[in-house]
Order: C-alpha cells, then sequence, then structure tokens
C-alpha cells in the first residue's frame, strides 16, 4: 500500500522507526538525509517556509512502513539577511527496508513523476551496490559539480563513547542547555553560526515539536559576554543507543578557540549518561570543506559511510 501527500510530523515519526530498524541491521545503507536525528532535524527547520513545497509518498507491508521517498521541489528562499534565492531543481531523500529492496524502482519512478519536468538530484549511500544499480538504470549519473573538490556529498563518521576525554572551555565560557538559555538564545545561536540563514523562531518551533528532541540535550556555549557562541543538538535514539550531532555551529567571531570541541565532548559524555553506548556527526566529504571533518576528526570520529551523488537532467526524461 501507498500514499502521497505534504509530509507532516507524524510522517516523520513512522520514517525515524524505519530508520531505527535499518540502523540496527543495516547502518551503512542509512543516507544522510534519513537518519533518526536528520529526519526530525529536516522537518523542523524547514516545516515553516519550505512545507508547500514537499511531496511524500509512503509504503506499507502488513501495516509497517517500509520505504518512503521525500521530494523537495522547486522554491523560493528567502534568507535572514534579506536574500532570496531560486532553487530551480528537486531533491529526494529516501529509504527503503533492505528486505524490501526492490521498492527502490516504485520509489524513483515515483520521484521522476513528481519532479519530471526539472533536473533531480538523490543522494543514495555508497555502500547501497543494488540501489546505485537501479538508479543508473532509470538515467541518474554521477552528478560532477557535487564530486569535484569542493563538492557536496556528506560522509557519516562514528566512534563509541568507551573513553571521552574530559572537555576544557577557555576561561569565562560555559556550557548552557537549551532548556537553561531559553527559544531566543537557542535561535539566534543558529542564525549567528550558520548567516545567512533561513531560520527562524517558527523553525525551531517545530523542531521542538518533534519527538525526539530534547531541550536538555541541546547544547550551547555562553560566552562571557553573554553571547551564545557555539550549538548543537544531540538525537538520542533510544533503541540503538546511539546519539546522534546535528547541526554543529559557531559563531565566527569565536572561532578556532576550541569551543566546538569542548561542547562536543561535554555531549557525548551527556549521551553517555543518558544511555547512548555510540554516536555519529554528518560533514561534508570533500577534500575542499576540511575544517569540520577535521574538528570530528579531533574528538575520535572517524569517517563511516558516504553519500553517492546522481543527478538525472530534464532533458533525460
Amino acid at each position: 500500500m501507498a500514499n502521497l501527500e505534504r509530509v507532516t510530523l507524524a510522517d516523520v515519526q513512522l520514517m525515524q522507526g524505519l530508520a531505527q530498524r535499518v540502523t540496527a541491521t543495516r547502518p551503512d545503507l542509512v543516507s544522510s538525509d534519513a537518519s533518526f536525528g536528520e529526519l526530525a532535524w529536516n522537518w523542523g527547520r524547514g516545516h515553516a517556509a519550505d512545507g508547500a513545497s514537499w511531496r511524500r509518498r509512503l509504503w506499507f507491508s502488513g501495516g509497517d512502513l517500509v520505504a518512503w521517498g521525500w521530494a523537495f521541489l522547486p522554491r523560493r528562499v528567502r534568507r535572514s539577511d534579506g536574500s532570496v534565492k531560486d532553487v530551480t531543481g528537486a531533491y529526494l531523500a529516501y529509504q527503503v527496508r533492505p528486505d524490501h529492496a526492490g521498492l527502490v524502482d516504485e520509489v524513483i519512478d515515483w520521484y521522476d513523476g513528481t519532479a519530471a519536468d526539472v533536473e533531480r538530484t538523490v543522494l543514495p549511500c555508497a555502500a547501497d551496490e543494488f540501489a546505485l544499480k537501479r538508479w543508473a538504470a532509470h538515467g541518474y549519473e554521477p552528478d560532477p559539480a557535487a564530486l569535484g573538490d569542493t563538492g557536496s556529498w556528506t560522509q557519516l563518521n562514528e566512534r563509541d563513547l568507551t573513553d571521552v576525554e574530559q572537555p576544557v572551555l577557555a576561561d569565562g565560557f560555559r556550557f548552557r542547555t537549551a532548556d537553561e538559555a531559553g527559544p531566543k538564545a537557542a535561535v539566534q545561536a543558529h542564525l549567528d553560526a550558520w548567516a545567512p540563514s533561513t531560520y527562524t523562531a517558527e523553525s525551531y518551533e517545530g523542531v521542538r515539536q518533534t519527538e525526539a528532541y530534547r531541550g536538555d540535550l541541546h547544547l550551547l556555549v555562553e560566552a562571557p559576554d553573554g553571547t551564545m557562541a557555539s550549538s548543537t543538538i544531540m538525537w538520542l535514539d533510544e533503541a540503538n543507543r546511539t546519539a546522534e550531532f546535528e547541526p554543529v555551529g559557531t559563531h565566527p567571531d569565536f572561532r578556532r578557540r576550541g569551543l566546538a570541541r569542548a561542547m562536543l565532548l561535554h555531549g557525548m559524555r551527556l549521551a553517555r549518561a543518558a544511555g547512548a553506548t555510540h554516536a555519529t556527526v554528518a560533514c561534508l566529504g570533500a577534500p575542499g570543506h576540511p575544517a569540520a571533518r577535521g574538528l570530528y576528526y579531533s574528538v575520535g570520529f572517524r569517517k563511516f559511510t558516504q553519500d553517492a551523488p546522481l543527478i538525472k537532467t530534464r532533458t533525460a526524461g
């Protein structure tokens, strides 16, 4: 059984359940936009501004979700600095349960039908050999722009939490949580780190609505002058005892002071206290984007999987 509608919060919870099941058996097949935390983050931050351009289809077997597709269609994006960007292509996030792998053809057909008149991109897992063959059979090719030295493909990094060093903050800085600092500070911390950004107070309210969000695992580093200098959200997947960092950002005036490194270590220790035994974080993997990768490697993360960016142009049918 399948159905087609806009993406709702209830849909995201179903998708997260599938992500947990796949993570338990084939974590190498969980793509960058289909993880437990990323699903909540993407829905929360974008539901208000972009929700009208989202389409989704769900596939069920015996009442269980076994596959889904989430199409991000062309839209106009307004950012915090007042600028406007027109997104002219479509992007697909999706997940297929490994024991229903053949459904990937239905996902592809649905995506092609939903976004047929625009350029289409997708980021399947590089380890998913079956899916890569099926995407190729439908006319999708490696995306040369995404695969360049400054390309946009993502790698997932992981580490266990058995031995996490004690974090050290510079004098005058302190750790806070979003529960302590409040919504205004949490939103401003993100805007400062990612400017120009589409993030708003309404975005954060959407993030808070997701079942996976915990304000005590939304961390900030407060500077001596009261600025929230760095921030991250941890998404705790209790079923797999895994904590996922997404996003991680630092105010440009406070970078290169070890704040994000200390925050990640502090977060991992909190995650361990909450029952997690494993942590993940994603970053851009291309050689021209070394900063985040270097940060994560410095606290013990190592590459686990990566995306395989594919594209299909309008002329490809």
